[in-house]
């Protein structure tokens, strides 16, 4: 741990950081410049609180030199893991698509976009079981009763799914319908006993970005997963909330290659929910597959002009087959398939 002190940081001042750094059994290196002092704390830095330091008088800053997340710390796995959803490998030299609709209806609309993405070769299926909205006005979904529809659409096509897990009152019922991924949205990435739990089980987890999350605290959130055992996790960037009118959240990019340097887990991007207009998806769909994401989760419906919910965002068929043949068009160039 390195503590920078302010300017005038006095004798004293210096004498109680060296001080604390000693109580917790560590040794110190000071480095003394012209206008700064600059201590390094030599030993288990989780020995120390920073904050505790913070509240010294004369510090101007801390840094940690270790980092915080270990489990899934890419130094741990310098090649990468690949995560197995059902056998079907995320994080090797296959990008991997996920289909599926924000706006669960019906039956006849659920087998409709299950065969149009069994055609196009997509291996995965995704539905918005919780449909979880931003007022208690709006209209509900019944997360049993659609986590059965999922569940029985998958089957039929033979295909690995997708559901987001909102509270843990709906873990037993995930597990009872034998969900190939669960996915934990953005408003429970900070859930810490959600977390744990996650850690328990032996399923893959799929954690989106909290809105206001650093990517630090994202990490943190995965290794409360992992913490537990569970070392099956997926990370998923779909933007920070926007400030202006203009998309749904702004797109950060730059997150998913920090995130192929700091983790050896795989990092999918959720196009649709980063744009929030259809038109956008397949610029934001490239732009990820060009920084490194070994995954895209795509919003498709079959008639998106009649979709409950998301219809904005949501692909037809078509714009998937078209989608999908550009991104099958430059995977070679970054040694890459889809």
């Amino acid at each position: 741990m390195i503590i920078v002190m302010k300017f005038n940081a006095s004798e004293a001042e210096v004498a109680a950081v060296i001080a604390y750094i000693r109580s917790a059994g560590l040794t110190e290196h000071v480095s003394r410049g012209a206008e700064l002092v600059i201590i390094g704390a030599i030993g288990d830095e989780d020995a120390l609180n920073p904050a505790r330091f913070e509240m010294l008088p004369g510090v101007d800053r801390v840094s940690r030199v270790t980092k915080q997340y270990r489990i899934v710390a890419r130094d741990t796995h310098p090649a990468g893991s690949v995560v197995k959803i059902r056998g079907i490998p995320l994080g090797g030299q296959q990008i991997q698509v996920f289909a599926g609709s924000s706006s669960i209806e019906n039956a006849a609309q659920m087998a409709a976009l299950a065969q149009g993405i069994v055609d196009l070769g997509c291996p995965f299926l995704w539905g918005d079981i919780a449909q979880t909205l931003d007022g208690p006005y709006q209209l509900q979904g019944n997360e049993h009763d659609n986590l059965s529809l999922l569940q029985s659409v998958a089957s039929q096509f033979k295909l690995p799914f997708a559901a987001e897990l909102v509270d843990l009152q709906m873990l037993d019922d995930l597990m009872a319908h034998d969900v190939d991924l669960i996915q934990v949205g953005a408003g429970q990435m900070q859930n810490r006993i959600l977390l744990k739990e996650l850690g328990r089980i032996n399923k893959p987890i799929l954690l989106r970005r909290g809105h206001a999350a650093t990517l630090a605290e994202w990490l943190m959130a995965a290794e409360y997963i992992a913490a537990g055992g569970n070392h099956h996790i997926v990370f998923c960037e779909h933007g920070a909330r926007a400030l202006g009118s203009e998309g749904r959240n702004v797109f950060d990019v730059a997150s998913i290659a920090w995130l192929k340097q700091e983790t050896h887990l795989p990092v999918v991007v959720d196009a649709s929910s980063a744009a929030g207009k259809s038109w956008l998806v397949p610029s934001l769909a490239q732009a990820a597959v060009a920084a490194g994401a070994d995954g895209i989760w795509l919003d498709v419906h079959p008639n998106p002009n009649a979709a409950w919910r998301n219809a904005d965002q949501s692909l037809d068929l078509c714009q998937l087959t078209t989608l999908l043949s550009t991104l099958r068009a430059m995977a070679p160039a970054l040694n890459r398939t889809i």
